[in-house]
């Protein structure tokens, strides 16, 4: 059974627990519901949540577990020859599954009847007498070795759905069972609901602390295996990037490093001033109307995909500044210092109005937390608007801003499609904004696109870049929480 109709399954028997359990309570109770406990309610939900929860737990743990160690079992029929040929067992495990999912899309279709895919399965059938009409079905040539592990992972992982189906369900029914059988009118039901909702509360905020665990154990140690192949002084302290997929790659992160620290200060310099005086206008100067209209519009530009965002930069920014600092004498200024449209200024001045909303909204709620008293004795004092917000708000608010200036330079720093479109790829050492350069995003994903061999320094070192990456944002959102934290006014 697939595990969307084993959710639906799940749902229906908890429902069915909560209409019965609160019906059971109330008979037990005479149908007098100061009886009770609990609130009717509880009772249903104590006969849902024991029905539904566990179960959910156990389809996603079997979920997540089940392909790695049905892979594990059919990886050990690979024979040895095709790894020592230069296929790495990732690749060959992804042309398992494919062909696994090819023999039931034959199946669906009629290619392959269910007679011949049980010989299959079973091993009765010649597996070569049927290559040939296996191979035109599947619109692919089938190695035997391939098909026969095919096969296993095919049978391995109807076998574990159906246990996976039978588990899940008896799961349900055995909670349901207890559940209802507890239901009675003196049983504290308030209590256990209560306590299993805080459990899941606690479990949820674990998933999220061990789920950024989980991520940087798996960069660690990749990275590990990158710094096993390739020099960690070259990748530190090296000078060029420039990896070839045939050994003897140069493979530094300072021009990455450079090219990101540089678009991410041109987009910082556009969104900074302009996302403060917006922020300052809102909350100081602007009417009801104005802020109620002007604020969600400038909002807007945060829900924008960033995609759009590198349309942008690649069809309207990056040709304008081709038209002012490009095209020898037809250029605005007469002189060609800028060659295309993807540039480091191109991909910074997009980027930065991507920015403005993260800097105006933080700005403005850290301002609108200024007491109002500080205005007001201010003013009282005989100081102008202006000067009321240049001496006393701004001040009590720098901390503050300060913040989000930072966590913007954070979100700047881990930008990926504005600087793919808007950059341009080259890696190298430019203090030019009008020349291309990439950043370390870019490379990442360069260096993971197409068939990869996650053996090689080559395809590891796009993990090393992202724990780098980890590291320096990191290093920031700490450093902004230290701000606001130790700088910041109490005020009553």
């Amino acid at each position: 059974m697939p595990s969307f109709w084993l959710v639906i399954v799940l749902i229906a028997l908890a429902l069915a627990g909560f209409v019965l359990g609160r019906k059971r309570a109330l008979a037990t109770a005479g149908g007098d519901m100061k009886q009770l406990h609990s609130l009717p309610a509880y009772y249903g939900h104590h006969v849902a949540f024991s029905a539904l929860v566990p179960a959910l737990a156990v389809l996603a743990i079997w979920s997540l577990v089940q392909p790695s160690l049905i892979e594990n079992r059919v990886s050990d029929m690979v024979p040895a020859s095709f790894v020592e040929e230069g296929h790495t067992i990732d690749l060959i495990l992804t042309d398992v599954r494919r062909l696994a999912d090819g023999l039931d899309a034959a199946v669906a279709q009629g290619a392959l009847s269910e007679a011949q895919a049980a010989d299959l399965d079973a091993g009765t059938t010649d597996i070569r007498a049927l290559l040939g009409d296996l191979g035109v079905a599947l619109g692919a040539d089938v190695q035997p070795e391939i098909l026969a592990a095919a096969q296993s992972y095919r049978g391995l992982s109807d076998t574990a759905s159906t246990a996976k189906a039978a588990v899940v369900i008896l799961l349900a029914l055995l909670g349901f069972g207890f559940a209802y059988q507890r239901t009675h009118k003196d049983f504290r039901a308030r209590n256990v609901v209560e306590r299993g909702v805080m459990a899941l509360l606690i479990v949820a905020a674990s998933l999220a602390i061990l789920t950024t665990v989980g991520i940087v154990f798996s960069m660690l140690f990749e990275s590990l295996n990158f710094f096993g192949l390739h020099s960690w002084r070259d990748f530190f302290f090296g000078g060029t990037w420039a990896p070839n997929f045939r050994g003897d790659s140069d493979l530094s992160i300072l021009p990455l490093l450079w090219g990101t620290l540089y678009i991410s200060l041109i987009a910082l310099l556009v969104a900074v001033p302009i996302g403060l005086f917006a922020a300052i206008y809102l909350s100081e100067y602007a009417s009801a109307p104005v802020r109620s209209f002007a604020k969600p519009l400038l909002e807007i530009l945060a829900g924008i995909p960033t995609i759009v965002y590198g349309l942008f930069a690649l069809l309207t920014v990056g040709p304008m500044l081709v038209t002012i600092f490009g095209k020898g004498d037809d250029g605005v200024l007469g002189v060609e210092w800028m060659s295309g449209a993807t540039s480091v200024l191109t991909a910074g001045l997009v980027m930065g109005i991507m920015l403005i909303p993260f800097v105006s909204s933080l700005s403005d709620d850290i301002i609108n937390a200024v007491p109002q008293a500080m205005r007001d004795g201010s003013l009282g004092l005989g100081a102008t608007r202006s000067e009321t917000v240049r001496q006393v708000v701004l001040p009590a608010a720098l901390p503050g801003i300060v913040g989000a200036v930072l966590l913007a330079a954070s979100r700047a720093i881990g930008e990926t499609m504005i600087v793919v479109m808007g950059a341009g790829a080259i890696a190298k050492f430019s203090a030019n904004p009008l020349e291309s350069m990439t950043t370390i995003t870019t490379r990442i994903v360069s260096q993971l696109t197409g068939d990869t061999d996650f053996a090689s320094p080559e395809t590891l070192v796009a993990f090393a870049l992202g724990l780098t990456l980890f590291v320096l944002t990191l290093g920031l959102n700490v450093l902004a929480l230290y701000i606001v934290r130790t700088y910041r006014e109490q005020y009553d």
